[in-house]
């Protein structure tokens, strides 16, 4: 469970999903006899029959999956942009620095799959996912030689959470006087790494829009 204050709390599904979606490549996370087990991996959504399923693999001997298995529960965890927040961006004080961030945590039963057609079929989705975004022409699974494809597949196990509960924390200065946000914005718009400047989107997109009036 993440600790959630409602000031941060992002509860609307549509925006939960999305924001998985965009960042895809998540956490895994599982409870072992000893301790926690996380594996990094990229995971692909899936909705059927009103359910929301979250699909990936691990290798094949990755000790997780028995972990999985015996489990019966997994929690998958999608970081968003995040960056430092200085307090010299607040119009005034005392203040003390922060962190700012997006995050999804989802919670639901977990099963293992080896079954060779349905892990053919997850690994064309997700490289053509991916690919998509590369120059043409894309890499194609179906190229490869048969007896080589068959060998891969070998080597790794499907995993499909079906999720029961989604969970967003936004954390992105909901808490400080509306003068303070567009100065936040402003500062991290101002930094030269991508991930304050995506962060600066997402704050800016959340921002109440100024009333117009028709004259």
């Amino acid at each position: 469970m993440v600790y959630l204050p409602p000031v941060f709390t992002e509860s609307r599904s549509e925006v939960l999903i999305a924001h998985i979606e965009r960042h895809d490549f998540g956490l895994l996370v599982s409870q072992g006899e000893a301790a926690p087990t996380a594996s990094h991996v990229p995971f692909l959504v899936e909705r059927r029959d009103g359910r929301l399923l979250l699909q990936a693999h691990l290798a094949r001997p990755n000790p997780q999956l028995a972990e999985l298995d015996r489990a019966g529960e997994a929690l998958a965890i999608f970081q968003g942009p995040h960056a430092y927040v200085s307090p010299t961006w607040y119009t005034a004080g005392p203040a003390v620095p922060t962190w700012n961030y997006a995050a999804v945590h989802a919670y639901g039963r977990v099963r293992t799959i080896a079954d060779a057609d349905w892990l053919r079929e997850f690994v064309r989705r997700l490289s053509e996912r991916h690919e998509a975004h590369e120059p043409a022409p894309p890499w194609r699974m179906e190229e490869l030689p048969a007896p080589y494809i068959t060998s891969m597949l070998r080597g790794i196990v499907g995993v499909e959470i079906e999720v029961s509960r989604l969970e967003g924390k936004f954390k992105l200065s909901q808490n400080r006087p509306a003068a303070d946000r567009p100065r936040i914005i402003a500062a991290l718009e101002a930094r030269k790494d991508a991930e304050s400047r995506d962060l600066a989107v997402l704050m800016r997109r959340r921002e109440p829009q100024p009333e117009t009036t028709n004259r």
